[in-house]
């Protein structure tokens, strides 16, 4: 119990020392020993580091998962330690409203089927996003968390012990500043009256006494100042830890952006495959009336290719009973051909589309009785069916 009464006070009188010296440094009262230029860039460098590391950290969270709530809760289980529980995607959630819509509306009527197929691209989508997720999170947010609560709170603890020892070794330089200047006070002006020889018999005593009091604070000089120079060179060396950590960072960015890449090409695939799907359907949709207002934008490709002028005499579809007319053998019209630019690549279903390549420049035509969802197209020699959507129909 007296050991530790002991190492109480000492700590205590330490703790005071430091807050004293602390405090005359801040109102300019004490001398502050300065660190190198290089090292104070190394902490310059490491604090915007950390900075930007949760910024990043917590906006990517809020990227993969937009629910406020749910990032608490995923939150407080890691914290926890326990899994979290598998959550359904909003793409999963839609495509299964839309089964459940199709199932009660009627699964064999255009809507309904056209319901299913949707809800299963949905259903494809939410699985690709829950794969992101999963991907994005162990390759890119856990490295930046393990920085944050790892090298980084090491860092911070090395710093905070450096600060307490350039404290102590700054409380040392006063100590022994003010023990020199009284050494040579009492050395300087003795009392030599011989008619005094009490008051110079103290003045020598004095002066001894000043003179051990140097001694002993040059001692705890060298000690601190060691102590200090120690301290200084491991954070040093865990600051210069930085550069592998901005290596090791770049690794994982490269990681998230081709994670990210996969998923938006996977979405841009379901989706490519749905609208081939959605566009062979017979009769899934019809318009019956017309619109009660004029489109917004007459740039639009739909209304462009509505408006298109077509020549009526030129040959049409075949009639139900006859062969099917082919492509190749229909001539343009004379009139009413436009240049349009493609804007997605497009994968032809059979011989009677044309393939497109994103950004090239066809030309496309429209011909009596056509589904005004599709052009011809023709590139050289070649010529096809192509959606209008697909297009940029140039003027």
């Amino acid at each position: 119990m007296d050991f530790n009464m002991k190492k109480l006070a000492s700590d205590a009188g330490i703790f005071f020392t430091r807050a004293v010296q602390f405090t005359e440094e801040k109102f300019g009262q004490a001398e502050k020993t300065e660190l190198d230029a290089h090292f104070e860039n190394l902490l310059a460098r490491a604090d915007s580091t950390k900075n930007w590391t949760e910024r990043i950290l917590r906006q990517t969270e809020v990227l993969l998962q937009p629910n406020p709530s749910a990032r608490v809760e995923e939150f407080l289980y890691e914290k926890l330690d326990r899994k979290v529980p598998s959550r359904v995607t909003n793409g999963e959630l839609l495509a299964q409203y839309m089964a459940e819509a199709a199932g009660e509306l009627g699964p064999t009527t255009p809507y309904g089927k056209t319901l299913i197929k949707v809800s299963e691209a949905e259903k494809r989508l939410g699985a690709a996003e829950r794969d992101f997720i999963h991907t994005a999170s162990v390759s890119f947010l856990t490295p930046l968390r393990n920085f944050l609560e790892g090298d980084w709170k090491t860092i911070a603890k090395e710093r905070r012990l450096l600060q307490n020892r350039r404290l102590d070794l700054d409380a040392c330089k006063a100590r022994l500043k003010k023990a020199k200047a009284a050494e040579a006070k009492a050395t300087t002006v003795p009392d030599f009256q011989e008619t005094r020889p009490r008051n110079y018999i103290l003045s020598a005593s004095a002066s001894a006494l000043w003179n051990d009091e140097v001694d002993k604070a040059e001692q705890e000089l060298r000690v601190a100042q060691t102590e200090f120079d120690r301290q200084a060179e491991v954070t040093r060396l865990l600051l210069e830890g930085i550069s592998s950590t901005h290596v090791n960072h770049l690794r994982c960015l490269h990681e998230f952006v081709k994670s990210q890449t996969t998923y938006y090409a996977q979405c841009y695939r379901h989706m490519l495959d749905l609208q081939k799907q959605l566009g062979r359907f017979p009769g899934t949709f019809v318009g019956t009336t017309e619109p009660a207002s004029p489109p917004l934008s007459s740039a639009s490709p739909t209304t462009a290719a509505a408006t298109m002028p077509t020549v009526p005499q030129v040959a049409s579809l075949a009639p139900a009973g006859e062969a099917p007319l082919c492509l190749e053998e229909v001539a343009p019209p004379a009139s009413g051909t436009r240049k349009a630019r493609v804007l997605y690549d497009y994968e032809a279903a059979d011989s009677s589309e044309l393939a497109l390549l994103a950004d090239e420049l066809i030309t496309v035509y429209s011909l009596p009785g056509m589904d005004p969802d599709w052009l011809i197209g023709e590139r050289g020699n070649k010529k096809g069916k192509v959606p209008v959507t697909y297009l940029e129909l140039l003027s």
